[in-house]
């Protein structure tokens, strides 16, 4: 019996010890960028994209949202890295990676990223943005898509609100006529990202994302090509295991989206995190790693 004892405490208290080293490591990573164990440039069509690799086993792709880049995923990279070989990389016009000065898609620039590295098949996790490109690869690619987890995304194709785009229009011509750090504040007062500067350890860390990527706002989109027909006319074709995450404090275009795209997309699942807004992956770390480690293990 005392040995049954001693054990049971013995195995209690290296539990708490293992417990306490997850919210330790994903607590402070939210704040603390990740360190890669390799990193560079991968030619692309007419451009160059940074990239970041760490861990190994199978490939798993992180498509960071709008108007950041690739740190929004700190708090998954080495995480993930533990069971997965974990690329992130700033989509062109963001972060490291060149400017949009000619016409490209991001579907075919992810394709490319993928054969540069030599993957052929990857777990593939996009945010915002980062969904979008997610979605349009998916129906491209549907081959070298192991499983798609799809957070908060936008799919090119969904009628926004009239006011979401208004607010949009209006901090374009905050960029164009009072600078990029004045359209900076508008866009981390912007709905989409109220729930996430609520967060006092996120505050400057979004900040500096922001306005080092303002100058977006300003870009020629006609550059970009989009799939024709458009991704939102096309989400029955996926046929991918597909994960689709959104915070209960997302814009209602969002939460809208989300709810039609589960249904249109058969093979699919919905998972929503409680009291956290667009930045979902940031505001609630342990219950997004939590969610994505458990979906990526059944498929």
């Amino acid at each position: 019996m005392k040995l049954v004892e001693a054990t049971t405490i013995f195995m209690t208290k290296h539990l708490k010890s293992l417990l306490l080293a997850l919210l330790f490591v994903t607590f402070f990573s939210t704040f603390i960028e990740a360190k890669p164990t390799k990193h560079g440039f991968a030619k692309v069509s007419n451009a160059k994209l940074y990239y970041e690799v760490a861990g190994k086993g199978e490939p798993l792709i992180l498509i960071h949202g709008g108007n950041m880049d690739r740190r929004m995923w700190d708090a998954q990279f080495d995480v993930f890295a533990e069971h997965y070989k974990v690329i992130r990389y700033d989509v062109r016009g963001f972060g490291k990676s060149d400017k949009q000065v000619k016409p490209f898609a991001h579907h075919q620039d992810l394709y490319d990223l993928m054969k540069f590295l030599h993957i052929e098949k990857a777990y593939i996790v996009g945010l915002s943005l980062g969904g979008a490109i997610a979605t349009d690869f998916t129906l491209t690619h549907p081959e070298m898509v192991k499983a798609l987890v799809l957070s908060c995304p936008g799919i090119v194709g969904f009628q926004f609100s009239p006011e979401a785009q208004s607010y949009t229009i209006a901090t374009i011509e905050a960029a164009r006529d009072d600078g990029f750090a004045k359209a900076t504040e508008m866009w981390l007062k912007s709905p989409y990202m109220i729930p996430a500067m609520e967060h006092s350890e996120l505050r400057e860390k979004l900040r500096r994302m922001a306005l080092d990527n303002a100058d977006i706002w300003l870009r020629n989109f006609v550059w970009e090509r989009d799939l024709k027909p458009l991704a939102w006319e096309r989400l029955q074709e996926i046929q991918t295991s597909t994960l689709i995450i959104v915070g209960d404090r997302d814009t209602p275009d969002i939460l809208k989206l989300v709810e039609q795209a589960a249904t249109k997309i058969k093979n699919s699942k919905k998972v929503i995190i409680k009291e956290a807004g667009h930045m979902v992956n940031m505001e609630k770390p342990e219950e997004f790693n939590l969610a994505v480690l458990d979906f990526l293990e059944k498929n």
